[in-house]
């Protein structure tokens, strides 16, 4: 595990998300992470730049990642499943091409943006803190147990796949979330959509379509047993928890199913309060998931 990184909280945490960047911020100072922030960062793209402009979407990349060299980092940290298949995506391409390389940098430069030499890896929170040197710093600041709450997990689809390019752990069986909910002493429940799309990036096209892939994470789930669902992706996020009352009525069922970000689910084990993670700004109300949170270990 290292100790500093360079920080890419992407678009929805610095915008109508903000309860997750401020919530990364408050774990990063539980796990002894520095944060070092890049100035005047950009958007990563996202699908639809990637799709419409590639030429465009790779030199938005390449400028985050020679950002992030310039600060003196190796690793850039982010909070996002598409902002990490992104710039692991960009990143490739360029180190992969010293000539397609050289022809972005000289554009980059041109406009007098920075410039990237290769020497940064991209690493998602999630992976930072379930395995090794981070699982064992998460197992230690979890002093306030969540025993007795459920959790189901809800990976989404870009934190696991292509699988050779993120190449963390199994997409078809990942364990990574399950590892952080029972550190911090809460019960992973299991079900079979917690791999599944969330719908979002069709939501706006094909909302019907959308709706039911939003809705069978949220049903089994539901069936399962969970208190609330956690979720390391702000994308993933926002279909869950602000289409869930769309979803519900879609579905003629009351989900009220609380949808976490990681670094919310990580903090209240870790003693933060819920005005210090923001539960407030959730669409979907967490209580009485927060209420048998803060409970918990009382």
């Amino acid at each position: 595990m290292k100790s500093s990184y360079a920080y890419y909280p992407g678009c929805l945490a610095s915008l109508s998300q903000k309860e997750l960047d401020t919530s990364t911020r408050a774990v990063a100072g539980k796990l002894g992470f520095e944060l070092v922030d890049i100035p005047g960062f950009t958007c990563c793209g996202a699908g639809d730049v990637h799709e419409a402009r590639p030429e465009y979407y790779l030199h938005l990349n390449a400028r985050i990642l020679g950002q992030a060299e310039q600060l003196g980092q190796d690793t850039l940290l982010t909070i996002c499943n598409v902002c990490t298949l992104n710039l692991r995506q960009a990143d490739l391409k360029l180190k992969a091409d010293g000539d397609l390389r050289e022809r972005v940098n000289q554009n980059l430069r041109d406009v007098g943006a920075a410039s990237y030499e290769g020497g940064v890896e991209v690493r998602h929170l999630l992976w930072e803190i379930a395995e090794g040197d981070g699982y064992e710093k998460l197992k230690q600041i979890a002093e306030k147990p969540l025993a007795g709450v459920k959790i189901a997990p809800f990976y989404g689809c870009q934190i696991l796949r292509p699988s050779k390019l993120l190449g963390f752990e199994d997409p078809d069986r990942p364990q990574s979330l399950e590892r952080i909910i029972e550190a911090c002493g809460a019960e992973a429940v299991d079900y079979p959509s917690k791999i599944k799309c969330c719908g979002f990036p069709i939501v706006l096209a094909r909302e019907e379509v959308a709706l039911g892939e939003l809705i069978q994470p949220l049903v089994e789930a539901k069936e399962a047993g969970a208190d609330a669902m956690v979720t390391p992706c702000p994308l993933c996020h926002l279909s869950l928890d602000a289409w869930q009352g769309k979803a519900s009525r879609e579905a003629d069922m009351e989900f009220d199913l609380p949808i976490f970000h990681l670094a919310q689910l990580v903090g209240a084990a870790a003693g933060l309060t819920y005005d210090d993670l923001l539960f407030k700004r959730h669409v979907t109300k967490t209580y009485p998931a927060t209420d048998k949170i803060y409970a918990a270990g009382d």
